[in-house]
C-alpha cells in the first residue's frame, strides 16, 4: 500500500512540496487548505501532469480534515507569509493559532503520523506542534537545518568555484539570525573550508547564510522562498520513507543535549522510519557552545510568548 502525505496549506511552498513528492513517486499526496478551491485547483493541475510526467500516485486537494485522515506523514507549511521589512518573531502570535487549530485536526484524524513543520517562526512552532499534537518527540521535527545547511553549502561553492556536492557542512541552532554555521566540521571534498577561505570571507557567508531568507524575501518584493525549502522537506520525507538513517541537521526536541532542556533546536539527527531515531551530540568549543544556547535563549523567549 502507498503511504500518504498530507500537506497543510497550499501556498508556493505547500505546492512545491506536493510537486517534488509527485515526481519522486515518494507518496500519494493530499493538498489541505481553507481556501476554497485553491487546493482543489492545483492538485488536479499536478494530477494531470502525471500522464506526462509519468507517475501514478494520487493527489487530492481539499478543505476536510476528513481526507487527510491516516496520512503517514504530515508536512505543516500553513501560516501568514513574511513580507519584506518583517522579522520572523513578527510572525509570532498569527501563526501559533493556525498551527494550534491545525495540529488538532491533524492529530484527530492521523494520530500516528510523523509530523514536519514548516511554518515560521520555526522553531517555536515545532514546538507549538509537539505540546498540542501530543506525540512522542520522535514524531515531531521542524525543517530548517537543512534548507539552512543548503544555503550554507550554495554560496561556499560558489566562492570556491567548485561543485555543491563536493561541499559538507551543517548548521545548528534556530532559524534565523541566531543559526550557528560550525566552519570546523564544515569540509570540501574532505578538506576543512578553513583552509581554503580567508577568516573574512567565511564570516561573510556565514551572514549571509543567516540572512538567507531575507535575502529572497526582499528581492520577491511580495512572497519568500519556496523551491529550496521544499527541496528540503522532500529530502527529510525521503530518509523517513526509505529508512536512510540519514544524519540530517533539524528541529528537534532537546532533553539536555548540548545543555539544552525542554526546547526545539537545530541539531544533527538521524532520520528513519520512525522519524527521529537519534540526536547526534557533536563536540563543540566553548565559542559554538555559547552561540548555540544563545540561539536556544532565542527560540525560548518565543515559546514562553505564546506559553507553550
Amino acid at each position: 500500500m502507498r503511504r500518504k502525505v498530507t500537506i497543510v496549506g497550499s501556498g508556493n511552498v505547500g505546492a512545491t512540496v506536493a510537486h517534488r513528492l509527485a515526481d519522486r513517486q515518494l507518496a500519494d499526496v493530499v493538498l489541505m487548505d481553507i481556501l476554497e478551491g485553491i487546493p482543489q485547483g492545483k492538485g488536479l493541475d499536478l494530477l494531470e501532469a502525471g500522464p506526462i510526467e509519468g507517475y501514478d500516485i494520487r493527489i487530492t486537494g481539499t478543505n476536510s480534515y476528513a481526507d487527510t485522515a491516516n496520512s503517514d506523514l504530515v508536512v505543516m507549511t500553513a501560516g501568514f507569509p513574511r513580507k519584506p521589512g518583517m522579522s520572523r518573531d513578527d510572525l509570532l502570535k498569527a501563526n501559533f493559532e493556525v498551527v494550534k487549530g491545525a495540529v488538532e485536526q491533524v492529530a484527530r484524524y492521523s494520530p500516528e503520523c510523523i509530523l514536519i513543520v514548516v511554518t515560521n517562526p520555526l522553531d517555536a512552532m515545532a514546538q507549538a506542534a509537539y505540546k498540542v499534537s501530543g506525540f512522542s518527540k520522535n514524531r515531531v521535527m521542524g525543517m530548517a537545518g537543512v534548507l539552512d545547511t543548503a544555503r550554507y553549502r550554495t554560496f561556499l561553492a560558489e566562492a570556491l568555484n567548485v561543485s555543491v556536492q563536493n561541499v559538507q557542512g551543517f548548521v545548528l541552532g534556530g532559524h534565523g539570525d541566531t543559526m550557528v554555521p560550525v566552519p570546523r566540521y564544515t569540509t570540501v571534498a574532505g578538506i576543512p573550508v578553513t583552509e581554503l577561505l580567508p577568516q573574512d570571507q567565511l564570516e561573510a557567508i556565514i551572514r549571509r547564510t543567516a540572512n538567507g531568507g531575507a535575502e529572497i524575501v526582499n528581492l520577491l518584493k511580495a512572497g519568500s522562498a519556496y523551491y529550496a525549502p521544499s527541496a528540503a522537506v522532500v529530502e527529510m520525507i525521503d530518509a523517513i520513507f526509505h529508512d536512510r538513517k540519514k544524519i540530517l541537521p533539524c528541529s528537534a526536541y532537546l532533553e539536555g543535549e548540548y545543555g539544552i532542556h525542554g526546547l526545539f533546536v537545530g541539531v544533527p539527527v538521524k532520520l528513519g522510519s520512525r522519524g527521529i531515531e537519534q540526536i547526534i551530540e557533536i563536540k563543540l568549543t566553548p565559542e559554538e557552545l555559547a552561540a548555540l544556547r544563545r540561539s536556544a535563549e532565542a527560540v525560548k523567549e518565543l515559546v514562553q510568548v505564546i506559553g507553550v
